[in-house]
């Protein structure tokens, strides 16, 4: 078993390979990447069991085979290297040889009969969405998922797939973010939780990428297939709370305010709030946004006043900072809208701006109650 391939080339796809591969594996195999070549095809796949990667890189090669290859070793050894091409030679004393113009290494290799087989996805339903349109949607939704083992469901992002929309929706019952885009629809309604890993894997690869990305799921597993790459995981099981549920229909307060001052302003207040809370109270009159924030304990406290566009009765509301600052933070528009109707009803945050046709985002923050500086 024998191939060429370039350094920095091979050093790209492991590297993305290599956020598979968990830091304290129970089986020793999952610390390798396997190897498949077939002629001038090598196939390099890495596991967790939950979630398995794998990359098709062109080679030169007339040999098959197939061995698995400590990963950390491989990438350091990688990375060392300046831009040539690297010769991998299988040697009879259970090593690989990888000859540089610097010199040559050997990596002592398992056997690839360990490595643990991808799931086969029976009986799937299929969709295709573009790379840098999934990637948005992950990236819109997935820091407002939570951490909670007790409750997995929430862990993951739910994707949902109807006649009229894509739909995805993270969170964690203290915020949401529902994300859709109408100008994209399917045949064949769906829906599935994905788990926070994979999806951080696929964000990475295909923010900014236009080529398409098939999906195939089934009950229990997901396979995504782009470019050079598949990626396949085991969905979460069990089912998603009824998020519209929980989004206030009637919101007649609306204030209107410059994302970027409003978002300085935040930071600045929630560096005085208690650090157990972090609450921000934010009291609204007129065209005045009035943001305070006090640590009893300490006896630190803060205050700005923005101007700002309200329409609505007379409000003072109590909300997470720290929620706050991300959810400003995954909006990309120059204003934004936070829609309240009372100080222990959610607020709702849209865009004003800044999106594409089709797209809509809608994230709700649960408010905290005043009082509990």
């Amino acid at each position: 078993m024998k191939f060429i391939i370039s350094s920095t080339y091979m050093l790209k796809n492991l590297q993305t390979l290599g956020g598979v591969i968990n830091n304290n594996n129970t089986m020793p195999i999952l610390d390798n990447f396997l190897f498949e070549l077939n002629h001038n095809s090598l196939k390099i796949s890495s596991s967790d069991l939950e979630t398995t990667m794998s990359a098709r890189l062109d080679v030169e090669s007339s040999d098959e085979g197939e061995i698995a290859v400590p990963a950390r070793l491989l990438l350091d050894t990688l990375k060392a290297f300046p831009e040539q091409p690297l010769t991998f030679h299988k040697l009879d004393n259970h090593t690989i040889e990888i000859s540089s113009e610097q010199g040559k290494y050997a990596l002592a290799y398992a056997n690839a009969e360990d490595f643990p087989t991808p799931v086969s996805i029976e009986d799937a339903s299929e969709t295709v969405l573009v790379g840098d349109i999934l990637a948005t949607a992950i990236n819109k939704t997935i820091f407002a998922t939570g951490n909670d083992d007790l409750r997995p469901v929430m862990n993951g992002v739910f994707f949902r797939f109807t006649e009229e929309a894509l739909i995805f929706v993270g969170t964690d019952a203290h915020k949401l973010v529902k994300y859709a885009r109408t100008d994209i629809k399917t045949d064949k309604p769906a829906e599935f939780i994905m788990p926070k890993k994979p999806l951080n894997l696929l964000k990475g690869v295909l923010l900014g990428s236009e080529e398409d990305v098939q999906i195939e799921f089934n009950e229990s597993n997901a396979k995504f297939s782009f470019e050079n790459i598949e990626l396949t995981c085991r969905l979460v099981d069990g089912k998603y709370p009824n998020y519209e549920a929980v989004i206030p229909k009637e919101n007649p307060n609306v204030l209107t305010i410059d994302r970027a001052l409003f978002l300085s302003s935040v930071r600045r207040v929630s560096i005085f709030s208690n650090k157990t809370t972090h609450q921000i109270r934010l009291k609204i009159a007129g065209a005045e946004l009035n943001i305070s924030a006090e640590d009893l304990d300490y006896s630190n406290k803060a205050e700005e006043r923005l101007t700002c566009d309200y329409q609505g009765d007379d409000l003072t509301i109590g909300f997470n900072s720290k929620f706050l600052t991300e959810m400003l933070n995954n909006l990309n528009s120059d204003d934004i809208k936070i829609k309240m109707s009372l100080p222990n009803r959610a607020g709702i945050l849209t865009p004003v701006d800044g999106l594409e046709q089709g797209e809509h985002i809608t994230m709700l923050v649960m408010p905290v109650m005043l009082g509990n500086q």
